[in-house]
């Protein structure tokens, strides 16, 4: 037996081999390389892992296994790696809940007992019933890689339209289910993508949007001429009525939305992902009635909230960056076709519901959520208290419905589900979360920086309370900064595990992203992207000066459009950081968009074709902008087979080009998940697992001490 002194000598031993091991530079795989150059107005451009591009080629499915040998095997030898997968596991598990969606009587809303890979849709028949489930995806597929991505309840609360989504793909094939027996109907509706369905007032049927059964690779192939139907029940999808299609127009897409009297059919289109829309409508009262053109211009955004009759009401920002409602009169000789119901304020308008009739409006206050009531006069009349600062989502409901629920959270508090009773304007927890940690064990601030140019840039910072600013703390700094889309607090059991082991976690709002409306957006993108670069490197800047942190102690991550933003930033300073987690990232700037809806994203990014987008673009595009003999951060690249949003060929690619050119012994590693896509409906067992190697790669390369690290 041994003795104590042994054993301890022996465990010792262990992680200073493991330790040794790791320090050793890796060897990676020997990516061939292709002779393929492209010429852009006169400049030629090498694309010499072209090859990497066709997924399902022998070779690409075999360069796969090799680099997941090297990354699994890096990653395995990592101590911490197996106590944060086992601490991150009991963190996750604690009831979940979803914001109650009502139709009729009975209310709807997702559950998940903690550690179940997909949440589960209940309903209640009242507040005061007990639910009971309707449709559990757990029981889809064995390892839970198909999700429930969407779901409608019909008028009459009989039938629900469901989409499943297979691997983490964005396709989806729609059901329905007679709630009353629960079994599905013969009902099955293919390839549909980027929609929803919307039930028809008899409940008979739904609107829903396709594309054209692909002809090569459903994964790759890009997504063009999207298709609006009406599906009856009962019937075949090859009998699906086709309600609108522009076979001159391949990049326009169409959503249909059937207002709550089932009158009118509001037909929004788009084009590429700048919120610029058309509105059209059908009168659904009216046999064979033509669609009609309303607002015909792509000038702003247009999203409908509701009806009175022939009077539409929208959320736009037409002439008012930060966002207002407006009336659209839909008759033809109206003397007023627009008029303004509720002003441009100083804060962000972000959505509105009309509940009881009043208009519930979300704002943000930088990055703040702010909800606030108004009547049809477009004056103001109450607002809604809220437990803190953080974020607020929810307030759907019916014009003449006197309630409405909504989530609250924050970077240290899960979702908690309120009922807003519209009368008294009082909020009573519906369900609250019993997770195992203190939340007054950690605090945030928002602070303000300022950029290259000088601009005011917001930041929250969190962390545990009693934080000392000694330059020595691993920080987490995460952005955006994209497609108008804001990042608000938002509470991830990932990032309690990264504070409980003494991590800072940050969060820039750089510009490019919608948290100051339409102006914030337009100064990231197209031709002024490297603002939304020059903003994070500042952030991370501000964080070293004010000694949070330091460049050894300090990783930066992001995903998708994030993805992006990290690898532009490590290949611009790649001395600003240690290490770095590029995730699902859009990382060649000059193909992405040949692949599935990689188009749409032009509005953005910009079109190679035009000689002063493509100057930018190539001069900030993370795999043509890495330089031979450069000593990188330690870098992991996420990425899963099925991501048919962002394809994986753009991680393939720049992992490949990083690992030749990288000089020094940080390691340079693609995790690259089978059976996953861009991120919705990722099992919970495969999301822990790829945090905990997350913070695994951090924990080794930030050095970050054992005894921080959860046992």
């Amino acid at each position: 037996m041994k003795s104590p002194f042994a054993r301890l000598l022996a465990v010792a031993l262990v992680f200073a081999f493991a330790g040794s091991v790791l320090a050793q530079p890796l060897e990676y795989p020997n990516t061939k390389k292709v002779n393929q150059i492209d010429e852009f107005h006169g400049v030629k451009v090498e694309d010499p892992y072209r090859w990497l591009e066709d997924l399902d080629s022998p070779a690409t499915k075999a360069w796969v296994e090799a680099q997941n040998k090297v990354t699994f095997g890096y990653l395995e030898k990592i101590p911490a790696r197996e106590r944060l997968k086992s601490r991150l596991t009991e963190l996750w598990d604690y009831a979940k809940f979803g914001i109650p969606l009502r139709e009729g009587k009975r209310y709807f809303f997702k559950k998940n007992d903690g550690l179940q890979n997909q949440s589960v849709l209940y309903m209640m028949d009242s507040l005061e019933s007990s639910p009971r489930a309707v449709l559990d995806p757990n029981t889809f597929s064995d390892d839970g890689t198909r999700a429930l991505n969407t779901y409608a309840v019909s008028r009459n609360g009989k039938f629900i339209a469901y989409g499943i989504s297979d691997g983490g793909s964005d396709w989806q094939t729609y059901r329905v289910r007679d709630i009353e027996t629960g079994k599905d109907t013969d009902d099955v509706v293919e390839w549909v993508k980027f929609s929803t369905a919307s039930w028809s007032g008899n409940s008979k049927g739904f609107f829903y949007s396709r594309y054209d059964a692909p002809t090569g690779d459903k994964l790759e192939q890009a997504n063009y001429f999207q298709k609006l139907y009406y599906h009856r029940l009962g019937t075949p999808q090859a009998a699906d009525t086709l309600i609108y299609e522009r076979p001159d127009e391949k990049d326009w897409g169409f959503g249909g939305d059937v207002t709550d009297d089932g009158r009118l059919l509001i037909i929004t289109v788009w084009k590429g992902t700048e919120r610029k829309y058309r509105i059209y409508y059908k009168d659904l009262t009216q046999p064979d009635s033509p669609v009609v053109k309303l607002l015909d211009d792509f000038d702003a955004e247009y999203a409908f909230i509701d009806n009175d009759g022939p009077v539409l009401w929208f959320r736009t920002d037409l002439d008012a960056p930060r966002g207002r409602v407006i009336a659209v009169d839909t008759r033809p000789y109206a003397p007023t076709k627009i008029r303004e119901v509720i002003r441009e304020g100083k804060e962000t308008l972000r959505g509105v519901d009309l509940v009881n009739d009043t208009f519930v409006c979300s704002y943000l206050k930088d990055a703040k959520t702010l909800i606030r009531l108004f009547n049809f006069q477009g004056k103001q009349v109450g607002d809604v208290t809220l437990p803190g600062i953080g974020t607020a989502r929810g307030f759907a409901g019916k014009r003449r419905e006197k309630e409405t629920f909504y989530s609250f959270q924050s970077y240290s508090r899960p979702p908690t589900i309120y009922r807003y009773d519209m009368a008294t304007g009082k909020s009573t927890i519906f369900r609250q979360p019993k997770a195992n940690f203190s939340p007054d064990d950690y605090e945030s601030k928002q602070v303000f920086y300022k950029s290259k140019d000088g601009t005011r840039i917001p930041m929250f910072i969190t962390h545990k309370k009693g934080l000392k600013l000694n330059g020595n703390n691993p920080t987490y700094l995460y952005g955006y900064g994209g497609f108008d889309i804001a990042i608000t607090p938002r509470f991830r059991v990932g990032t309690l595990a990264w504070m409980e082991m003494g991590g800072v976690h940050a969060v820039a709002n750089i510009r490019g992203g919608g948290e100051y409306g339409k102006e914030w957006h337009n100064a990231g993108k197209l031709l002024k992207k490297q603002n939304c670069f020059d903003d994070f490197i500042a952030a991370a800047e501000w964080l070293i000066a004010n000694k949070y942190t330091r460049t050894e102690k300090l990783a930066i991550g992001g995903g998708s459009n994030g993805g992006l933003l990290v690898g532009a930033c490590i290949t611009q300073r790649p001395d600003l950081c240690a290490a770095a987690l590029p995730a699902v990232g859009v990382l060649d700037m000059l193909r992405f968009q040949h692949f599935t809806i990689g188009h749409a994203w032009r509005s953005d990014y910009g079109y190679v074709e035009k000689e002063d987008q493509f100057k930018a673009l190539h001069a900030y595009s993370p795999l043509h902008n890495i330089r031979e003999g450069t000593s990188y951060p330690a870098t992991l690249i996420t990425t899963g087979d099925h991501d048919d949003r962002v394809v994986p060929s753009h991680s393939f690619k720049f992992a490949s080009a990083l690992q030749a050119s990288h000089k020094g012994d940080a390691p340079v590693i693609i995790r690259i998940e089978t059976r996953a896509g861009h991120g919705a409906g990722k099992p919970t067992w495969m999301t822990i697992e790829e945090q905990a190697d997350r913070w695994a790669f951090l924990v080794r390369n930030l050095g970050i001490e054992d005894a921080a690290v959860p046992r």
